[in-house]
């Protein structure tokens, strides 16, 4: 049984599902330690004074808040627990939403919520309704003492908990994203949306994977092997889009027959651009 990170209760109206918080990923991050070049020692970071003058111990490290320009206010961890008393250990649902209206880009990590010992007919009791409804619960919480906005889901008959980032902490894309909006050219739109058309499919998750861990040559390089860093071409933006627009239709239709995917040229609504 996977450990808990966090222990509570989902609250709904006047009821409680006393429920416990796990990991739902599993990251597969590749790792490296840094290394003294001479002789291989590993490299330990210390705690030091801003003047580097003297390593401090951990029983003398405290935490501040700096409220202006080298002035700070410091907090012990009581303290700062002090500002979550009402909040903790419970995930308060505010309200049921069409999932379709969240953006993903709010969305930041995934835990499964689990029933807690004896709570588990009022556990299945939310799932259920949260699938029967066909919504989802938007709530907060506090994890790691600070607050925390969430969106309850049900998946196979669990609930899960997508963490999300609050409305201030997304970015807008002034400066990134074009302005006025640009016209395109119909014919070019047209072959866009066949090539769409052409590639779409079912997910299969498990069709991808990680890449860079595949590509490492770590077991070539403990054999003495040279290794060689391959050059990677640069991708820039085709000088006659329309030509490889069709080129790239063509290679699509040559791959769906090859997969058996049939033919998809029902389209969804109709499509209006100004030719530029």
């Amino acid at each position: 049984m996977p450990r808990a990170l966090w222990s509570g209760a989902i609250s709904f109206g006047l009821v409680n599902a006393p429920v416990r918080m796990y990991t739902a990923i599993s990251e597969h991050d590749v790792h490296f330690n840094l290394l003294h070049a001479k002789d291989a020692e590993r490299i330990h970071y210390r705690k030091v004074t801003a003047s580097g003058a003297r390593e401090i111990p951990d029983d003398e490290i405290v935490k501040g808040y700096e409220v202006s320009d080298g002035e700070y206010v410091v907090l012990t961890d009581e303290e700062i627990s002090a500002a979550h008393v009402e909040g903790d250990k419970v995930i308060e649902i505010h309200d049921f939403v069409p999932l379709e209206e969240i953006d993903p880009i709010a969305f930041e990590r995934t835990y499964y919520l689990g029933p807690a010992e004896g709570s588990e007919r009022v556990y299945a009791l939310l799932a259920r309704a949260l699938e029967s409804s066909g919504l989802v619960g938007i709530a907060s919480f506090v994890f790691h003492d600070r607050d925390q906005l969430a969106c309850l889901r049900v998946k196979d008959g669990a609930i899960l908990l997508e963490r999300m980032y609050f409305a201030d902490e997304i970015r807008d894309g002034d400066g990134i994203l074009p302005k006025p909006k640009r016209a395109v050219d119909k014919k070019e739109l047209k072959l866009a949306i066949d090539l769409i058309e052409r590639m779409q499919g079912s997910f299969d998750h498990s069709a991808y994977h990680d890449r860079y861990r595949e590509r490492l040559i770590i077991d070539r390089k403990r054999k003495g092997e040279t290794i060689t860093v391959p050059e990677v071409e640069e991708r820039k933006a085709p000088s006659d889009l329309m030509a490889a627009l069709e080129a790239s239709l063509g290679e699509a239709v040559e791959q769906s027959k090859a997969k058996g995917r049939p033919a998809r040229r029902k389209r969804r609504g109709k499509t209006s651009a100004k030719s530029g």
